[in-house]
């Protein structure tokens, strides 16, 4: 379960897009209890939400925290669109600031929403609807109040502008107005924990703006990329754009929430910068000079060998690696199993012998990195050891549909410790090519027809070459042909949307509570939707039957033995070739924000809680402009 907001925002999302298909149609809608129950501030699928109904502010901000300022950041590529909503075009991420759901997500805590627009939630014990009431202070942007009409709307929408949503709401197949400011949900089967908490993330659009015509005389159209600057109800608004190259967001000062006890000391900035730049390289160049005010680091090499310049040996520039305790994020190079070469998973699990991440994090990553041993990494839904109680049950349920080493073997990654540790996980690699049917021709991998074994890691960001290419060298011992692809961001997300690649890297995050989105990261159904979550191709009925002992998990203990049995057959199938993580949200900085003392669990969440400091920003502009 992850918050929606950062499923439509490009930049700074580190939550990941979740998607929910459902197995039976409207016609199978179970019909809504008639005791809705108490009526919940906050919902949690991870014990009870911290704060009370009655709470102030979160401890993680600083509710004086002094408004102002313009915060200068930075975006990758290039954007066509304000439209995140839609499938054509390159959608600016940042324009996700300007919209809201339902109830906002705590970054701090695993798995909790609060009421934003929606004041409070009720749900029946079968978890067959959820009903919202809404705040009547609530409003658009234009000073229009929202009302459940246009929730019924936003729901509707956006289904039928992309299908993404309507396999995300598929499990949703009725909102209906149930009063004054009442939205019902009618959920299509019972026992799903979730669908509270996913509805509960819908972005609520304004039915009036959408239905009405363009600056263009045209009518508006969801399913439609466009520049025209839309309409939200958040903090922001988009006080202009340069196409491709730049976006502005102005706070919005008589914000309708900003008096909120869980908006109070946000979204501090009055104005937000977002330049573009081709890839990281001259970002950091901008940031260096001034031109950046926060620069999140992703690179070990860079962070440290490339910060001994003068602002940050002066003090000018603050450099700090923040602990965070987030879930473990399955960072991969991930295979497209559509492609027959790759269908054969002997084949997969040689890719992952082949590499050696030892050698690699000493001599690239400076010894920085763990590698990535589970799909739920840094939780209690990682498997260990040996399946057993729940877990082994729910495996025996499919025990004819997974590998034999899911009941009898611990996974773990290959280790290349000494020389020999090398040498045999390169001959190993080598017999499980041969076991499926390639052999070695003239130094190059062949199959029976003659077809040499090839492959091209696709990639976006220049930088990342480095480490593909140690990489290619090892696979190149063994006979595989491989390269290396660099293409712009939108083209890369254009051939990864179409599914036209060999490897990726990609990035597979979790939460505390997995549920819904789980069938669009490794769904049968997901596959075959474009743009879905499902990048590897996945079609495994063993997997889906799992996934939905997590989506209708009764209790805590249910979801993490099914979570577990998750992990482990996702692992023995070896879709992906795990990477490695980092157990710090890297930032540098300029020296003009303050901060709260308190970093939120899963994150900085710097343009959320962080105010630019008029003392420090008046002494750091000397700095800046050097």
């Amino acid at each position: 379960m992850h918050a929606a907001r950062y499923w439509i925002a490009g930049f700074a999302s580190a939550a990941l897009l979740v998607l929910g298909l459902a197995s039976a149609g409207a016609e199978d809608a179970v019909a809504p209890a008639k005791d809705a129950g108490t009526r919940h501030h906050a919902l949690s699928l991870v014990g009870e939400p911290r704060f009370p109904a009655d709470f102030k502010n979160f401890d993680w901000v600083n509710p004086d925290a002094p408004k102002g300022g313009t915060l200068r950041m930075f975006g990758f590529g290039s954007f066509d669109s304000l439209n995140p909503f839609s499938v054509q075009g390159d959608a600016a991420g940042e324009v996700s600031f300007i919209y809201e759901s339902l109830m906002e997500s705590s970054p701090d805590e695993p798995a909790t929403e609060y009421g934003l627009i929606a004041e409070w939630v009720t749900y029946p014990a079968d978890y067959s609807s959820a009903t919202f009431g809404l705040r009547p202070e609530a409003r658009f942007q234009d000073g229009m109040a929202i009302t459940p009409e246009d929730v019924v709307f936003s729901l509707d929408a956006l289904k039928k502008a992309n299908p993404r949503f309507a396999a995300y709401y598929k499990n949703v197949v009725k909102a209906e107005k149930t009063g004054e400011h009442e939205v019902t949900f009618t959920f299509d089967k019972a026992g799903n924990r979730e669908l509270p908490q996913i509805v509960g993330e819908l972005t609520i659009l304004p039915k009036h703006f959408w239905e009405a015509k363009g600056a263009n005389g045209e009518p508006r159209d969801l399913a439609k990329s466009t520049l025209e600057v839309p309409l939200g109800s958040g903090p922001y608004k988009v006080k202009s754009i340069e196409a491709s190259r730049g976006v502005v967001l102005e706070r919005v000062k008589d914000y309708w929430g900003k008096d909120l006890p869980i908006m109070r000391g946000q979204y501090n900035y009055d104005e937000i910068r977002f330049t573009y730049y081709r890839d990281q390289l001259p970002a950091f160049e901008a940031f260096k000079a001034g031109q950046v005010d926060v620069w999140p680091e992703s690179s070990a090499t860079r962070w440290a060998t490339q910060y001994a310049f003068d602002a940050v040996t002066s003090g000018a520039i603050k450099k700090n690696a923040f602990p965070v305790t987030r879930p473990g994020v399955m960072q991969a190079f991930a295979f497209n199993l559509r492609r027959d070469k790759f269908k054969d998973p002997r084949v997969r699990r040689a890719f992952n012998l082949v590499l050696d991440f030892e050698q690699m994090n000493k001599t690239l990553f400076y010894g920085m990195y763990e590698r990535v041993g589970s799909y739920f990494g840094k939780t209690e839904l990682a498997s260990h050891g040996l399946p057993e109680g729940r877990e082994l049950e729910i495996l025996n349920e499919v025990k004819d549909q997974v590998a034999a080493e899911v009941f009898a073997t611990e996974w773990k990654n290959p280790v290349n410790v000494a020389p020999q540790d090398r040498r045999r996980n390169l001959s190993e690699a080598a017999k499980l090519f041969a076991d499926a049917g390639w052999t070695v021709k003239n130094g190059v991998l062949t199959n029976a027809a003659g077809e040499p074994f090839s492959v091209e890691f696709l990639l976006s960001d220049p930088q990342f070459e480095r480490v593909v290419l140690p990489f290619i060298n090892e696979l190149k011992k063994i006979g595989v042909s491989a390269s290396v692809r660099i293409v712009d961001s939108s083209q890369y997300e254009r051939r990864e949307r179409s599914r036209d690649f060999d490897i990726v890297v990609e990035s597979f995050g979790q939460s505390f509570s997995p549920g819904n989105e789980q069938r669009d990261y490794w769904g049968s159904a997901a596959a075959d939707i474009e743009g879905s979550r499902n990048t590897l191709g996945i079609k495994n009925p063993a997997i889906d039957k799992i996934i939905d002992k997590i989506v209708f998990a009764k209790d805590r203990a249910e979801l993490v033995a099914a979570s577990r049995a998750l992990d482990r057959v996702l692992l023995w199938n070896h879709y992906v070739v795990p990477q490695w993580g980092y157990p710090y949200e890297r930032l540098a900085y300029w020296d003009k924000f303050g901060h709260p003392e308190k970093v939120p669990m899963l994150g900085v969440s710097y343009l959320r809680a962080w105010w630019l400091d008029p003392a420090k920003q008046q002494a750091a502009s000397g700095s800046q402009g050097k």
